[in-house]
């Protein structure tokens, strides 16, 4: 039985197994397994996981993503890009390569929705944003982070009034929106949005996010975080699968 599985603290509920699940069932795929393995501190958790027999392959997400890099023999260019690997490979040698499938899956969405080109801003400066910025700067977008905390490099969202006609891409990194606090949206001036504004919010729960609903009352695109959710995972198993 082939094992995979997906590490965090807390892990109250998960897209991946479930999709996992669902895909060995509904691809036919025998003996494959994916489970949840909820650790506080990986480093006092994760090596005895991996002394687990057959296993092949693990998801990464907070707060471990950073974490797990001193476990690992090597990264791949899509980890070293953003700092953070949301995906760990078990290789023949039982040595352990480490992915970012977050970046791939943001990218290819971005790209499926829209290839306009338009200059962004990025709301949040947490670990979701690290896979935005990568592949935003290898699709050569250029972008402004916003945060609550004023830097040299970023904006406040103080700061946004007047502003946002600039950016005609707006990416959600920030949980802001999350169920169950689905009446909360990040703070925009939103009455400054057009029919060319670009609204992503990488919130897949709701579906429908206050940040979106938003958006589409003054005409702007909308997309939220499930697709880039199914191409990552679809990443990971093409990883796994290529040892």
């Amino acid at each position: 039985m082939r094992k995979f599985g997906l590490i965090g603290y807390p892990l109250t509920h998960s897209f991946s197994r479930k999709y996992f699940t669902d895909k060995f069932e509904r691809e036919g795929i025998a003996d494959c397994q994916y489970d949840l393995y909820e650790m506080a501190d990986v480093a006092e958790s994760l090596p005895a996981l991996l002394q687990m027999p057959d296993l092949c392959g693990l998801n990464v997400t907070i707060p471990h993503k950073q974490a797990v890099l001193p476990f690992l023999a090597r990264l791949d260019a899509s980890a070293e890009k953003v700092g953070a690997v949301n995906v760990i490979r078990v290789e023949s040698d039982n040595s352990l390569t480490g992915f970012n499938s977050d970046y791939y899956g943001f990218r290819q969405s971005l790209e499926e929705w829209t290839t306009q080109s338009f200059s962004a801003l990025v709301l949040g400066t947490g670990g979701a944003s690290k896979a935005v910025v990568a592949a935003l700067n290898d699709l050569g977008i250029a972008y402004k982070m916003v945060s609550r905390t004023k830097t040299a490099d970023n904006l406040t969202y103080d700061e946004l009034p007047g502003k946002v006609a600039q950016y005609k891409l707006i990416i959600n990194c920030s949980p802001v929106g999350t169920y169950p606090r689905v009446d909360e949206a990040p703070a925009l001036p939103y009455d400054e949005l057009t029919a060319d504004h670009w609204l992503y919010d990488l919130v897949y729960n709701p579906a429908e996010t206050l940040f979106m609903r938003r958006g589409l009352e003054h005409g702007a695109h909308v997309l939220n975080g499930h697709r880039m959710l199914v191409l990552q995972a679809e990443k990971a198993w093409e990883i796994w699968n290529s040892r």
